[in-house]
């Protein structure tokens, strides 16, 4: 009870710091002197970062004001907590990455500053190559507040040798014959463990606490967690106990995922199938096994893509939001865009082609490109976020909790969960 509490006072100061941030001046400083810029990201992958910091070597060049410019990785699990933390403690970086959950809390507050003019503006940037659908999520009155840094659809990474020593078709062979969907993969799964000891699936990242990547899964009954305006708890509707139902059993009677407490890591050889994004694929350099990379599986409801996206956006609080302003028009060019596209899908139209892809993806062909990036951005839908999403996620954690044993009630639970959520979205 005590870490619950704990837990709600987190994500109400996230809310209150956030009032704070569209209170407070507007950071443009004062500073007579170069300065340093700071952008706070979740990833500490050593070439992701590499990268960061050759763009920014090159822009340091030829623009005197900026004396350094560092990239400061948060923790993933704790990404959002960290950076509002910052922000209460007058420790507010320049730029910050946002998550999609995050998405509706930071635009609607204030805490981050338009950027509309700034790219605009800026020579050979061609603002309307971004896609539309990739800049909703993080506009409020027609101005752009966050940069669509990363649309990454969530794809299947497969370890084929693992599959073949378990008896099973490859993706490709349940593709051409209509096969690859739900069922067949849950089956695979549970024939992996039981004939090899490996896990089967992992959905990556959920580890039954980020309930939000199980979107991925869920998306194949088209479930979704609360309506489309936001108002009304659907986790317990009929598509949403339904899918709850499958990867129950999927879990806990025929073993096809690993359960609560368990783990087991794609990149390493241990699981067969992983659905996660290919900014993962620099993990496979060097893989001691065969791998393919397909789309996600088809539910109930036929194909379905989902969406991870990340924006960045220049915190009002930073004390630098010009200088901010201007490195991040640089770090996003269609030049800097394209080098970027490596780990992360581009939001340019111009620039979301399977080959042009491949230039910075020497690990993935054209064809898994093609189908699982290009056709997922313009087709996917965004994991799911909301207003107060903080205390949001943390009510819903601890109410999905009781599903994740045997013999759960799912329906009840699910149920039981509608009942927790709802009058936090209707505020």
């Amino acid at each position: 009870m005590l870490i619950r509490r704990g837990l709600a006072t987190v994500a109400a100061a996230m809310s209150a710091t956030l009032v704070l941030a569209a209170c407070s001046g507007d950071g443009s400083g004062d500073d007579s002197g170069p300065v340093t810029l700071r952008m706070t990201v979740w990833t500490s992958n050593k070439p992701h970062l590499k990268l960061f910091n050759e763009i920014a070597a090159a822009y340091k060049k030829n623009h005197p004001e900026i004396k350094d410019i560092k990239f400061d990785p948060l923790p993933f699990e704790t990404y959002s907590t960290a950076l509002t933390t910052q922000m209460t403690g007058g420790n507010a970086p320049d730029l910050a990455w946002v998550f999609e959950t995050d998405a509706a809390d930071f635009v609607s507050s204030g805490a981050l500053v338009p950027l509309d003019d700034t790219l605009k503006q800026t020579g050979g940037y061609q603002y309307d190559d971004l896609l539309p659908s990739t800049t909703k999520l993080w506009k409020s009155d027609d101005k752009l507040y966050a940069y669509p840094f990363s649309t990454s659809p969530f794809g299947v990474f497969v370890n084929r040798d693992l599959l073949k020593k378990a008896g099973q078709k490859t993706p490709d062979q349940l593709i051409k014959a209509g096969k690859w969907d739900w069922p067949t993969v849950l089956a695979q799964g549970s024939e992996v463990h039981r004939s090899t000891g490996k896990a089967g699936m992992v959905i990556r990242d959920f580890e039954y606490k980020d309930w939000g990547n199980l979107a991925t899964f869920w998306g194949g009954w088209k479930a979704e967690p609360w309506s489309a305006d936001g108002k009304t708890c659907t986790f317990n509707s009929k598509p949403m106990v339904d899918a709850m139902t499958a990867l129950h059993k999927g879990i806990f009677e025929d073993k096809a995922m690993p359960g609560p407490g368990e783990s087991a890591d794609f990149f390493t050889g241990d699981t067969a199938m992983t659905v996660t994004q290919i900014s993962r694929a620099s993990l496979l350099e060097g893989a001691k096994f065969t791998w393919d990379l397909v789309p996600l599986p088809a539910g109930p409801s036929g194909d379905y893509s989902v969406i991870g996206q990340a924006g960045i956006g220049v915190v009002k609080q930073g004390g630098h939001t010009k200088e901010a302003k201007d490195f991040l028009a640089y770090f996003t060019n269609p030049q800097n865009s394209a080098k970027l596209a490596a780990y992360f899908p581009p939001p340019r139209a111009s620039q979301l082609t399977a080959e042009n892809l491949a230039k910075t993806n020497p690990l993935l062909k054209n064809d898994q490109l093609d189908s699982v990036v290009v056709g997922g951005v313009k087709n996917g839908v965004v994991k799911p976020g909301h207003a107060g999403q903080a205390e949001l996620a943390q009510r819903v954690r601890a109410g999905l909790d009781p599903l994740w044993k045997p013999n759960a009630d799912v329906k009840g639970v699910l149920g039981d969960l509608c009942g927790s959520i709802s009058q936090l979205l209707e505020k």
